[in-house]
């Protein structure tokens, strides 16, 4: 079982017959020959219908032209697969290095070779594997949002139990992100270190124990204690697993990573559908236990499902950082041998390829204590350093952080406490006295129906997203979706405060603010990944994230001790935060639409 986790048995080639090719005849099973043979069959198709057409009328044809322009069509890739071929290719461009102009070396060993393993991957294509890795990476963003929102539908229910006024409770929130805030930087930076394979499948494991735990606690510290524990392990599966389904992803489907980003919205409305079954129904010292420990449940099968029924392998981009070209080599294969597909990739042609160039060092290997020093001394401060290696890589890092820190105190100002929000219905102040009979009368299910309305709307927002992102407006792409979404994410919020007078004005801007800010998460967590090459990938994306859940920790102590009525004061804040992340975004200097990932 442990070696399932943290993957101390190495794959190798030997481990996948039958899936190797010759490279002379790699252009036969390529992306591009596919593409081209789909094309042809649509052209030979049509052709035939306009054959069939004027022979009806005495002017027909053999078609052998349409037969021979056909095969030219299909043969007009076979150059570059060769190893002359494939040296131009690699070196085609600025290398992400940054290193010299002109008769300087352009690519490092490292990112040449990362864009041979793309290759090969693009060359398998989407298949079963990556369908499956969808689905598995689908449930770290899937219990994300399932837990942070079902931390927010608690909130009304721990008031009541404990004693505890509206606005205090509010710091179980804080609990939470601090929790969010360690796991993100400790799982996102570890899997730089440790790979991708452990934190993938630990995460939901801590995330279910202390989520059961949880619906036994005895007292409010207690709920505080064991939602911070939860959330240290859920903290790790957005970085983590956004790095490593982009990892397994062919280049022509760069799109779905932005699509993952739909299963967040789901894991909000199934929150939402079983507080409204579990919280409105039951009294408020039981509702609101059988909902956790039942999504708590859920978040197991979760983990027992990626651990114990999927064998996944560890990204090849990580084992290439890490020197292990043989194990990266092998996992092209697996995962060619699982879609049912051949590849051309061997360790002699990466090789050959990147001849004359620095080659990364071969690692020896350590003893244990050696190892676990080696790990921890590469939590350092050199270890962000490739972050800033060149200024546009730089500005880049510093402008995305921005946005994830603003974004992750606007967002929890006003989605935090929407269900406190929806239950004044548009009137009367968040309670800063305990009424234990009051507080009990807010929890109905005209509450929890209309959050699940709002999450149902959010769903949408995913695939219209994923629809824009690898759109070639100037003003659509990666950035211009995210500008767009960001911008009206913060007026609508305005409009929530100005307008939303009324239980059905407050459903109707919640439920578009749900569908903006949807398409904004869910570009943020594509784009953001792709702005890093993968040695420093988890490390940019960990910090993003901890940056993003630690600016979340001061909203509900912002939120707690804002003078006045405490329903509009915060989510006036909350606007103008997102409107201060939507120029930090427009003033992001990269755009990933197209772009290889290295």
């Amino acid at each position: 079982m442990l070696d399932r986790w943290i993957s101390r048995r190495p794959e190798s080639v030997t481990n996948f017959p039958g899936i190797l090719i010759p490279l002379d005849e790699a252009h036969l099973h390529s992306h591009t020959y596919r593409s081209r043979r789909r094309l042809v069959s649509e052209s030979e198709d049509l052709l035939n219908d306009e054959e069939t057409g004027t022979s009806e009328n005495g002017s027909g044809s053999d078609g052998k032209d349409g037969d021979d322009e056909g095969t030219s069509m299909l043969e007009m890739d076979v150059p570059e697969y060769s190893i002359e071929g494939l040296r131009r290719e690699v070196r085609r461009g600025t290398g992400g290095s940054g290193k010299g102009t002109g008769g300087g070396e352009k690519w490092t060993a490292y990112e040449m070779k990362s864009k041979l393993i793309n290759k090969a991957i693009q060359d398998i294509g989407m298949g079963r594997y990556n369908w499956r890795l969808f689905v598995l990476c689908g449930f770290g963003w899937f219990a994300d949002n399932l837990w942070m929102q079902g931390v927010a539908l608690t909130l009304p229910s721990l008031s009541a139990e404990f004693g505890v006024s509206e606005k205090s409770v509010r710091y179980t929130t804080s609990a939470l992100f601090v929790g969010l805030c360690l796991g993100s930087f400790f799982w996102g930076l570890g899997s730089d270190i440790m790979g991708r394979r452990l934190a993938f499948n630990v995460t939901l494991l801590i995330t279910s124990i202390f989520g059961i735990a949880s619906s036994y606690a005895p007292t409010w510290g207690w709920v505080c204690f064991f939602y911070g524990s939860l959330a240290f392990g859920v903290g790790g599966n957005l970085p983590v697993d956004g790095a490593l389904f982009l990892e397994f992803l062919p280049d022509a489907s760069s799109s779905l990573l932005t699509l993952l980003s739909v299963w967040w919205p789901i894991g909000q409305l199934v929150s939402s559908l079983f507080a409204w079954f579990f919280i409105a129904n039951w009294p408020a010292e039981q509702g609101w236990r059988l909902f956790v420990m039942t999504i708590g449940i859920m978040t197991f099968i979760m983990f027992v499902v990626r651990c114990c029924i999927f064998h996944l392998f560890e990204s090849p981009k990580f084992l290439l950082s890490q020197g292990r070209q043989a194990e990266a080599v092998a996992v092209v294969h697996g995962i060619a041998y699982k879609n049912n597909r051949k590849t051309w990739l061997t360790e002699e042609i990466l090789d050959a390829v990147v001849e004359g160039a620095a080659a990364p060092r071969l690692r020896r290997r350590l003893s244990a204590s050696n190892i676990l020093k080696a790990k921890l001394s590469s939590f350092s401060g050199e270890r962000f350093r490739p972050l800033f290696n060149t200024r546009k890589l730089g500005l880049a890092t510093i402008f995305v952080w921005f946005a994830w820190a603003t974004i992750g105190m606007g967002y929890p100002l006003f989605n935090a406490f929407l269900p406190q929000y929806l239950s004044h219905g548009g009137g009367g102040e968040v309670e800063t006295t305990i009424d234990a009979n009051a507080l009990s009368s807010a929890i109905t299910g005209e509450t929890y129906r209309n959050y699940a309305i709002t999450s149902i709307v959010g769903v949408p927002g995913s695939l219209l997203a994923a629809y824009t992102v690898d759109m070639k407006s100037p003003f659509l792409g990666r950035r211009g979706t995210l500008a767009i979404s960001t911008l009206l994410s913060a007026i609508f919020l305005f409009f929530f405060v100005r307008f939303g007078k009324s239980p059905s004005s407050q459903l109707f801007f919640s439920c578009v603010e749900a569908f903006t800010q949807n398409i904004m998460y869910g570009v943020l967590y594509a784009f953001t990944p792709e702005i890093f090459p993968a040695p420093v990938r988890g490390a940019g994306t960990g910090v993003a994230s901890f940056l993003n859940r630690a600016t979340g920790l001061v909203a509900p102590i912002l939120a707690a001790n804002m003078p006045g009525d405490g329903t509009t004061t915060p989510i006036y804040l909350s606007a103008a935060l997102i409107l201060a992340a939507f120029v930090g975004i427009c003033l992001i200097p990269i755009e990933t639409r197209g772009r290889q990932r290295l």
